[in-house]
């Protein structure tokens, strides 16, 4: 079981650790600051994955799921930081999660309002800005010096080309650990070049404990938590197509109004708690649900087993040292591949929303254009007053907000007005 447990742990830790390093070089986080995030997310990765797979009382499905920081609610993490500081963003995590609790009672009925054609959209913005956040691990910021230093471009493709030559030769579990596998080639590539330093991964004790609200109390401010909580919205769909998946890989008949809810609720209390530790919002991770399907190992006691080594990682501090000390070229080549993915899952979601309706292509179409925009073109609402860059800085929100809205007038409003205009018509000719 633990072996099993081992597994789901290397298939998962490539997101936590590019997620960090994302986040640390985006804000640019000392190295100490990097490290105690790193512990805490492992920490509470661990404390997710227990509450999802043992289910105490109503929160987690008692399913096979690893739960992990990144994705979506990460880029909207950084970028509230970036607009407010770092307090503000720990606190719209916070908001957020009490905001699951709020709306889980009317989850249903909302959903109407975020179909695969919304979500989809939404989900390959977020890919898209995620693999530019990478990117920049690897080059460097634009006018800074050592900007795409070819050893770092150097390492950053080196590291994609040994993932791809791993998931070309491996089948099977092996196969699974590719993206894991590519990151270690990478960092020893880097050791080989001499440009790793390793002088600070022997510092310290042998124990380290995460900190409690590191970047001091927190600050709420509903508006710039709002891009977050219309993000939960998603994220809720998006937890039950994975509760019934899961559900479907394990051979277990569940009630969707009671087993969605409670992996929702472990969504939102680990959420709560990693908000205090200085954590994106956590989510559950669809890798391990394909590792469910490759091995045939159905057992909910072997991602809680995962859950247990998380947390060990985590107080272990010559690992999360040692994480630390991997270069950033490489953790972006990682991260580009695995962020990657996400925009692929929205392509194939999309896919699956009739867009050979000119209606779905042309709200699609709109949603990304002005969704990609503040993405593609930094700083082009710079002459907005404050309050309403906000919202009109988050690419994610934009998205998500011009695709509901369109969604609901041209399949909602508009079919019932036509309908009404046809019987008038009718009533007219009688």
């Amino acid at each position: 079981m633990l072996l099993f447990g081992v597994q789901h742990v290397l298939v998962m830790a490539a997101t936590p650790i590019s997620a960090i390093f994302l986040m640390s070089a985006a804000l640019r986080l000392d190295p100490g600051l990097t490290v105690n995030l790193l512990s805490a997310a492992f920490v509470l990765s661990g404390v997710g994955s227990l509450v999802q797979s043992l289910g105490p009382w109503k929160f987690g499905p008692r399913l096979p799921f690893v739960m992990l920081p990144g994705g979506a609610p990460l880029v909207l993490f950084i970028a509230i930081a970036e607009q407010h500081g770092l307090p503000t963003a720990v606190g719209a995590v916070l908001l957020t999660a009490a905001f699951y609790f709020l709306v889980l009672p009317l989850f249903s009925r909302l959903l109407a309002f975020f179909p695969a054609l919304v979500i989809g959209t939404m989900i390959v913005i977020v890919g898209v800005n995620l693999v530019k956040v990478g990117a920049v691990l690897v080059t460097g910021r634009p006018g800074e010096p050592g900007f795409a230093d070819p050893v770092n471009l150097g390492l950053g493709m080196a590291t994609i080309g040994c993932t791809v030559v791993f998931y070309l030769l491996f089948t099977g579990v092996l196969r699974q650990l590719a993206v894991m596998l590519g990151l270690l080639a990478g960092t020893a590539i880097a050791a080989v070049l001499g440009h790793m330093d390793l002088s600070k991964a022997a510092d310290g004790g042998l124990v380290s404990l995460p900190e409690l609200m590191p970047f001091g109390s927190p600050q709420f401010n509903l508006l710039a938590a709002l891009p977050l909580m219309l993000y939960s919205l998603a994220s809720m769909a998006e937890a039950t197509g994975q509760t019934v998946i899961n559900a479907e890989a394990v051979g277990k008949e569940i009630d969707r109004r009671t087993a969605v809810p409670r992996t929702i609720r472990g969504d939102a209390v680990t959420s709560l708690f990693g908000g205090f530790f200085g954590l994106p919002l956590m989510v559950t991770s669809g890798e391990n649900i394909g590792i469910v399907r490759v091995t045939g190992v159905r057992s909910r006691y072997v991602t809680a087993a995962a859950g247990v080594v998380l947390i060990v990682i985590g107080f272990l501090a010559p690992v999360t040292r040692a994480i630390s000390v991997i270069p950033a070229a490489v953790i972006g080549g990682t991260a580009m591949v695995v962020f990657a993915v996400i925009t692929v899952l929205g392509v194939q979601m999309l896919g699956r929303s009739d867009l050979d309706k000119h209606t779905s292509t042309f709200i699609c179409a709109v949603a990304l254009a002005l969704g990609l925009l503040p993405i593609l073109v930094p700083g082009v609402y710079a002459g907005f007053s404050p309050n309403l860059r906000i919202l009109l800085e988050s690419g994610v929100a934009v998205g998500a907000f011009v695709a509901a809205v369109l969604n609901i007038l041209f399949h909602h409003v508009r079919p019932g007005v036509v309908a009404r205009l046809a019987g008038t018509r009718t009533e007219g000719d009688r």
